[in-house]
């Protein structure tokens, strides 16, 4: 005889509630939107150039659903239309309120300039994506996230914020100023029960991560782990998971370094 949890399986943690990937397109963004289907939720993966790789990740979150877990949506962070769009998208979408937001979406200059170095033009896009961007969608998550509970917003930063190694500084720069303004947001928050922190990977075997270095710039970062190794997308996606669940709540105003320990 079937006992009560056997006749009723135990919801998902993210079941059916919204959650909205920025730059999921592929790397640390991609692993994060499939491990949020994986535990329940609806997922909006969006990208900026790239839709054959975006309608590559929905069909993978949609392989073995009998409904659309995962619908694809073209948007630039950086612009306030395109943002609002995203976000009327996926209430259309899944007829919900959004519950989750993962701000994934950055740029790096492979070439590593010094400060001394770095054209403004470099300078003006790094931040017109890390920063701008985070900012436009944290500032549209705080107006239109579920209020009183399951409300997410996460934005994805970078250890280089605590490392401050050179040829990052305009990288680094462009991040600090989302860690400061989560920690703001956090307590404007107040009342909403809507959380706002930060994962800050360390390196992570990305796409964005090898351009432009050398294989002895690469055999320095893996020996100067702890773990001996690179991080991979799989090891920030499940603190990413972690966060936007109810188990979470009571991190809030956080960054989260996400770096075996590298920095």
């Amino acid at each position: 005889m079937a006992t009560a949890s056997q006749a009723q399986p135990q919801p998902l943690p993210l079941q059916d509630r919204v959650a909205i990937v920025t730059g999921s397109s592929r790397g640390i963004g991609r692993e994060i939107a499939i491990h949020l289907a994986s535990l329940g939720a609806r997922i909006v993966i969006n990208y900026t150039s790239n839709s054959s790789k975006a309608d590559s990740v929905a069909a993978q979150i949609n392989a073995n659903s009998p409904t659309p877990r995962a619908v694809v949506v073209k948007a630039d962070v950086s612009e306030p239309n395109q943002v609002k769009s995203l976000f009327d998208s996926a209430e259309r979408a899944f007829d919900s309120p959004i519950h989750i937001l993962v701000n994934s979406a950055g740029v790096l200059d492979g070439t590593y300039p010094s400060i001394g170095n770095t054209t403004l033009e470099s300078f003006d896009h790094t931040f017109a994506v890390n920063t701008r961007g985070a900012f436009i969608c944290a500032r549209e998550a705080t107006n239109r996230l579920k209020r009183g509970g399951g409300g997410r917003i996460i934005l994805v930063t970078s250890s280089q914020v605590a490392a401050l190694r050179p040829g990052f500084g305009v990288y680094a720069a462009s991040k600090a100023a989302v860690e400061a303004m989560v920690k703001v947001l956090a307590k404007e928050l107040k009342g909403t029960q809507i959380t706002a922190n930060c994962v800050a990977p360390g390196p992570i075997a990305t796409e964005m991560f090898f351009e432009g270095k050398s294989e002895e710039t690469v055999n320095r970062i893996v020996q100067e782990s702890p773990l001996g190794r690179l991080g991979e997308a799989k090891d920030v996606a499940p603190v990413v998971g972690f966060l936007a669940t109810d188990a979470a709540e009571w991190l809030n105003g956080q960054i989260v370094r996400v770096n075996g320990g590298y920095i």
